[in-house]
């Protein structure tokens, strides 16, 4: 965790406040569906596992954007934007205690996860080069369009010309 920028750490963070307001309401709806209070036992049910995996899934993209991986940008991004329409419809439903935060979480997740230095962490510009990709094939190593680079002649893609 600490090779990523300083704005990646940040949507870290971001990701994993998100995963656990996402248990909280789990927890909240399980707790409703023990005591009767859901509009019918099996969805409660049913709303508390999907609300466990989906903080589970929450939880598993903000540790790979603390590694800075690559496969946990968009999955982050897709929260943000997610988190962000389920904040709206809160305010527009008068629950502010719920739509406040949700919303400033995207605006930050967005925030930290479109900063450039997340960019470049997160798709791979700006690192080093390798020894290959700087001086490219070898004397030794006949690549194509070289000479020596194989034996055989180029072919047309119609079939039956040559």
């Amino acid at each position: 965790m600490g090779h990523s920028p300083a704005t990646l750490r940040a949507a870290a963070v971001v990701q994993a406040a998100e995963s656990a307001v996402v248990l909280v309401a789990t927890v909240l709806v399980g707790i409703d569906a023990a005591a009767g209070r859901s509009y019918h036992q099996n969805s409660g049910i049913a709303l508390t596992v999907i609300g466990v995996a989906a903080a589970a899934a929450l939880a598993l993209i903000a540790a790979g954007l603390a590694r800075a991986r690559r496969w946990s940008r968009t999955p982050a991004l897709l929260t943000q934007l997610f988190i962000g329409i389920v904040g709206i419809y809160l305010l527009q439903g008068h629950r502010l205690d719920w739509g406040v935060p949700s919303i400033v979480l995207a605006v930050a997740g967005f925030a930290a996860l479109l900063a450039p230095p997340s960019l470049r962490a997160l798709t791979g510009t700006g690192q080093a080069p390798t020894e290959q990709t700087r001086t490219g094939p070898g004397p030794a190593e006949p690549g194509p369009g070289r000479p020596g680079g194989g034996t055989s002649r180029r072919r047309s893609a119609r079939p039956g010309a040559e």
